[in-house]
């Protein structure tokens, strides 16, 4: 085994990368590294504070918009219309010559013909299960167009 001479290695490792060029060289990278580095710390910076920006913003659109909502609200109730309307549900009030209808709550056969009702009109109507190759080759050769129009015929 051969004896590692620490001397003739530091030697030969400062003669020949230790040199001024070198030397220079590695000093331009570490500067050019650190302005990299600070570079995108700063964009980094500057997008999430372009972020909070744009976050206010929408917050003072909304902001500006419930006051306008509001001070329409407000005019409303302002208005004799409003007024008219508030009178008629609060107090039962009526213009002249008008009669009020008042009418029973509706009977539990009136609700249930309702909910039947309401049930069957959205019950879609049951199609025939196809395979995949089916259905394409259906719509590849018109094969729908075909059972569409003898469907047709069969209504009529």
């Amino acid at each position: 085994m051969q004896k590692i001479n620490i001397h003739k290695l530091w030697y030969t490792f400062r003669h020949k990368h230790l040199t001024f060029n070198n030397l220079v060289i590695a000093t331009a990278f570490l500067i050019a590294a650190g302005w990299t580095w600070g570079s995108l710390q700063a964009m980094q910076r500057n997008y999430n504070l372009q972020k909070e920006v744009d976050y206010k913003k929408r917050q003072l659109q909304l902001a500006e918009l419930q006051k306008e909502s509001f001070e329409l609200q407000n005019r409303y109730y302002k208005t004799d219309e409003y007024r008219e309307l508030a009178a008629r549900e609060t107090l039962g009030l009526v213009m002249p010559g008008e009669r009020v209808l008042i009418l029973p709550d509706n009977s539990e056969a009136a609700k249930q013909a309702d909910a039947t009702k309401a049930r069957t009109a959205t019950d879609a109507p049951v199609q025939e299960k196809t395979s995949n190759l089916e259905q394409w080759l259906n719509f590849l050769f018109g094969g729908y167009s075909k059972s569409m129009s003898s469907g047709e015929e069969k209504k009529q």
